[in-house]
């Protein structure tokens, strides 16, 4: 009976591996449609007041739906009370909104010194910071099949980015601070990692939206002419990022790492920019180059063998 039992557990792992593997393509969906939602609420509102709307959105939609779920669902009773968190968890929470804005303005910061294609092709390297933040602070191992696929995907993405920079100028500072953004991106996804094993993802979220609006109202405050949207275009597009990008992009990336390491997630997520590009010629009829194309089935190669690896996967699963 017990060999049985045995057996049967790798189709269960399988399968829960497949479906973090569809949450993570859902998750890559809803993020992707960020840039466009970018584009339309910036015919009104800058930068800064954007993420801030983005943020406020997901705070009310979620956070009231997550207080009105818990008024209607009753309390199952329980056996025992499940332990609290430590306090280096509470201090890992209350660091996401932290470790985010800082991404975000430095992000920012950057493009007033160096274009859009270098900002794009230093963010490539956020999959690197995070698997050397996993071997270096968790001990983390990476084999080489997961290690070679990484470094295909990244040469697709970093082909994608040189397409676009002929033409880039731009000062070295404005390079160091999209470099340092990519850093603190892949840190963010190490932190949301060890966050899953005591709180929920939607948890994780509400705290990253609550500290991150409070240290971006001042910024918007001082930078921003305007802090809320007034024209229907606007409105509907920070409905979107804080609904469709936070609360199912966001959301169900930090839901799927309990089951896949924030390493591969990060990797994945070069194909962010290739899926924003399809829409963008879906909706505004935008071209795409063979580049492109050809970008996408490299990046779509390497991920395929990286998944294929045990580093993929969450080591506590």
């Amino acid at each position: 009976m017990q060999s049985q039992e045995l057996s049967s557990a790798p189709p269960k792992a399988d399968q829960s591996s497949l479906v973090a593997i569809a949450t993570l393509c859902v998750a890559l969906l809803a993020v992707s449609f960020a840039p466009i939602f970018i584009r339309l609420s910036e015919t009104e509102l800058g930068a800064n007041a954007t993420v801030l709307n983005r943020l406020l959105v997901f705070l009310f939609v979620f956070g009231l739906g997550r207080l009105a779920w818990q008024r209607l669902t009753p309390a199952a009773p329980m056996e025992e009370a499940p332990s609290a968190p430590p306090l280096q968890q509470w201090l890992l929470l209350g660091s996401v909104g932290i470790i985010s804005i800082i991404s975000l303005v430095l992000w920012a910061i950057s493009l007033q010194y160096t274009t859009v294609a270098k900002c794009m092709l230093l963010n490539n390297l956020t999959p690197i910071f995070t698997s050397l933040g996993s071997w270096i602070l968790f001990g983390k191992r990476f084999d080489r099949r997961f290690l070679i696929g990484m470094a295909i995907a990244l040469s697709g993405a970093i082909a994608l980015g040189f397409e676009d920079l002929s033409k880039a100028e731009g000062l070295l500072i404005g390079d160091l601070l999209a470099l340092l953004s990519a850093v603190f991106l892949g840190t963010y996804f190490l932190v949301v990692e060890q966050l899953r094993s005591s709180f929920s993802a939607t948890t994780i979220l509400l705290w990253r939206c609550a500290i991150g609006s409070l240290g971006l109202i001042p910024v918007v405050l001082v930078r921003e002419p305007q802090m809320f949207p007034r024209s229907s275009v606007a409105i509907f597009a920070v409905l979107g990022l804080g609904i469709i990008s936070e609360g199912f992009g966001q959301r169900l990336l930090a839901d799927c790492m309990d089951r896949l390491s924030s390493s591969f997630v990060a990797l994945f997520l070069l194909l962010e920019p290739i899926v924003s590009a399809i829409l963008a010629w879906l909706i505004f009829i935008e071209k795409l180059s063979a580049v492109t194309w050809a970008g996408f089935a490299v990046v779509l190669t390497g991920i395929y063998l990286a998944q294929t690896s045990d580093a993929a996967m969450h080591e506590e699963s």
